[in-house]
């Protein structure tokens, strides 16, 4: 696989307007897999990058960090895996291995992390990411999919999902009923209700007007849906839940959210605003509230989503697109015309033309 060219779609400029693209994958190392993409998930990160509204864009950037493929090689030291096996790729493809997080197995937060797209290799050539025919990764960042998930299911779970999953899972188990809040109802959010009732949560979805109530309730089987522009609801819902996840992409006042959580209830920050957050320190001492973060989630909790969907039988609602509909696509996603993720068939389009 040495040399081997392949055809992705890259963005040239701030434009964001993606067309092919080739260029050629690195050398296969020992411990590499190499995989034909098939699927993979469009995310909202990928259109502020490819943008240049986030980090600072390395053009031709090829985006994509939700990523399921077909091993074609392996390299001579990776045991793991085998060719013709269906694997992921999230939003990481490296990280220095030495550092507190790396030992800990969060090497989501190594500061030395490599993005799987726009990042930087240490020969200097750019990472390319799964708007790509093929890849090349190192085995520690490649997940295996499970036979039971079809692979354009699993494609939302290796970023969204999983940015849902992790900060939810020190609930799961519970030996009450947890009562969850659900902040925002897009990409991220729509995961963050399913995996809170698989794992037999109470689940309040919160948002700010009524337009998704029936969506809410009837279709990912919500338990309450709360208009927090609507004073009266918002006040007979003070002190009743023990964590909010908050996905919301927007600068929005924490403070009526604050209210909504219970003695030693968690505010939980997975949305990246574009400004300062404010809130009183005042609603957090007199209830013992918690603000946090938390970012993607590690590789170990990236393949423990995947068997969590598998075994719970869970569906993500996606829309399946060939790659000549991406760009119409991003423009739809940035009007919120998408219900909930979109996921380019990769292997099924024409990505040369």
């Amino acid at each position: 696989m040495e040399g081997r060219k392949v055809i992705g779609w890259a963005a040239r400029d701030q434009s964001g307007h993606l067309s092919p693209y080739s260029f050629t994958l690195r050398e296969t190392g020992p411990e590499d897999v190499v995989f034909k993409v098939l699927y993979c998930g469009m995310d909202h990160t990928d259109l502020h990058q490819i943008r240049n509204e986030i980090h600072s864009a390395n053009y031709p950037l090829v985006p994509g960090h939700e990523v399921v493929g077909e091993v074609v090689e392996l390299g001579s030291e990776v045991k793991k895996f085998r060719v013709g096996d269906i694997v992921g790729v999230g939003c990481i493809v490296g990280s220095c291995g030495e550092c507190f997080s790396c030992k800990s197995n969060i090497e989501q937060y190594c500061n030395n992390g490599l993005l799987t797209y726009n990042g930087t290799y240490k020969d200097g050539r750019p990472t390319q990411g799964g708007f790509s025919s093929a890849m090349v990764v190192h085995q520690k960042f490649v997940v295996g999919i499970p036979e039971k998930l079809a692979p354009e299911q699993a494609a939302p779970l290796l970023c969204a999902g999983v940015t849902a999953y992790s900060p939810l899972r020190q609930f799961n188990r519970s030996d009450k009923v947890v009562k969850a809040g659900i902040l925002g109802l897009g990409g991220v959010g729509h995961l963050g209700v399913l995996i809170a009732k698989a794992m037999d949560h109470h689940v309040t979805v919160i948002s700010s007007s009524d337009k998704k109530r029936v969506e809410a309730l009837e279709h990912l089987g919500a338990d309450a849906f709360l208009v927090s522009s609507n004073g009266a609801e918002m006040e007979q819902a003070v002190n009743s839940l023990d964590y909010i996840l908050d996905t919301v992409l927007a600068v929005h006042p924490l403070q009526s959210y604050l209210s909504l959580l219970n003695v030693d209830g968690k505010l939980l920050l997975v949305g990246v605003s574009p400004n300062p957050l404010q809130f009183d320190s005042v609603d957090l001492i007199l209830g013992k509230k918690t603000i946090s973060g938390s970012l993607i989630g590690s590789i170990e909790e990236t393949q423990e989503i995947l068997q969590f969907w598998a075994e719970k039988g869970l569906t993500s609602m996606i829309e399946v697109v060939k790659m000549d509909y991406a760009n119409k696509a991003f423009e739809r996603m940035a009007r919120n015309d998408v219900r909930y993720r979109f996921v380019l068939d990769v292997a099924g389009s024409n990505i040369e033309s």
